[in-house]
């Protein structure tokens, strides 16, 4: 019977230092983060170690600019690292993800002093972000939100409560998005607030049915006093720079996906090719190939969709629809496979004993954040079709 142990993914990098980068993630994926993923995860334990071990290895900027702290790689292989990291536990991957979007606003809007200031603390300082746009009452219309900030000579001060914040509580910084004018996606402004300031707490986590490790939690603002040397680009600006960073969030919740769907089908080909039954590898049964082909498949083809519009982001071109597509196959994917998963496993499947129970849980998970998957359905009809309603 054939050696069906699963393989590293043959990945197509461009340069010989990606090629040594994604060594080096595969490396700390497989001795510092999956030994302890299943365990740290049941007990919700958040590996704040982790993080400052990626930090210090350089994995915390990668896209952004080394005047700064970062690495200067582009999407398609930034992507593909966190793709290695989310095969090894989803809330390492999902949290580097959410840590760079927090990072957007400043690297890509903030002035030259800003970002001499605070990037390199960001970047590879050992600092941890957070992205609070959301709110109890304004999730996927985000436009509607009423975080407020008002200005009070050269600070502002803002009050609100932005809810579903990943690393809420723990995160040393916040890129907030709260309206400084008129309703709607016009009045929207963005800064920068320290996770120490003043007049800012945290809720307790949500309790969630999976990622339990990763916190996720209401971040209350309440007379929260910022200088406007914290404001990020120009006033009114802050609902464009949201949705730019949300392009490549998605790109990189979709990346994610596929890491945690390879995860499972790599467990699914390890059980199978062990688990015997009517004298033969269950692997052997033509049924069960047919599974394990198709959930092959559709992670090949959710790879590929996600470089082809990390590509067209590298290349300057405009990929927003493409990032919509990649996030709504690409977590759609990560359900179906990980339901296959267990399936493939039988009632070992539906244990804790073996990973495709969390996975299974946590794929939910990713069809929801930064954007439903029906959100992204319409975010890709407008491209086709034009505005609802013209």
């Amino acid at each position: 019977m054939p050696d069906r142990a699963p393989q590293p993914v043959d990945r197509q990098l461009p340069t010989d230092e990606a090629r040594d980068l994604i060594s080096l993630v595969r490396d700390i994926a497989q001795r510092e983060i999956a030994p302890k993923a299943a365990e740290e995860e049941d007990a919700g334990h958040f590996p704040r170690e982790l993080f400052s071990l990626l930090s210090e290895s350089g994995l915390l900027g990668l896209p952004y600019d080394s005047e700064y702290g970062g690495g200067d790689q582009p999407y398609e292989v930034y992507l593909q690292v966190l793709e290695e990291l989310s095969m090894a536990r989803l809330t390492v991957g999902l949290g580097v993800s959410v840590h760079t979007l927090a990072s957007y606003a400043l690297a890509a809007h903030g002035t030259k002093e800003q970002r001499t200031e605070h990037l390199p603390a960001m970047l590879g300082g050992g600092l941890l972000g957070g992205y609070c746009l959301s709110e109890p009452a304004s999730g996927s219309d985000a436009a509607s939100l009423r975080t407020r900030a008002v200005r009070d000579g050269d600070d502002w001060v803002i009050n609100g409560t932005k809810a579903w914040i990943t690393h809420g509580g723990i995160a040393d910084f916040y890129t907030v998005m709260a309206r400084t004018g008129e309703e709607g996606p016009r009045g929207v402004t963005a800064f920068l607030v320290p996770g120490d300031a003043e007049g800012l707490s945290a809720a307790a986590p949500e309790k969630k049915m999976g990622m339990k490790g990763s916190p996720t939690a209401q971040i209350h603002l309440d007379g929260v006093r910022v200088s406007d040397d914290r404001r990020i680009g120009e006033e009114g600006q802050g609902f464009s720079i949201a949705l730019a960073a949300l392009d490549g969030g998605r790109l990189g919740i979709a990346a994610c996906a596929i890491g945690l769907a390879q995860a499972a089908l790599d467990e699914a080909l390890r059980y199978a090719g062990e688990r015997r039954q009517f004298g033969k590898p269950i692997a052997d049964f033509q049924g069960l190939r047919f599974m394990l082909a198709d959930m092959a498949t559709q992670i090949e083809a959710g790879r590929a969709l996600y470089l082809s519009a990390a590509r067209l982001r590298d290349a300057g071109r405009p990929f927003s629809k493409q990032a919509a597509m990649a996030k709504l196959h690409c977590t759609d994917t990560a359900m179906r496979v990980t339901t296959d998963a267990v399936q493939i496993l039988g009632g070992y499947g539906y244990t804790a004993d073996f990973p495709v129970e969390r996975f299974m849980r946590e794929a939910k998970v990713l069809q929801i954040v930064e954007g439903t998957n029906q959100i992204q359905r319409m975010v890709i009809a407008r491209h086709l079709a034009g505005p609802e309603g013209r």
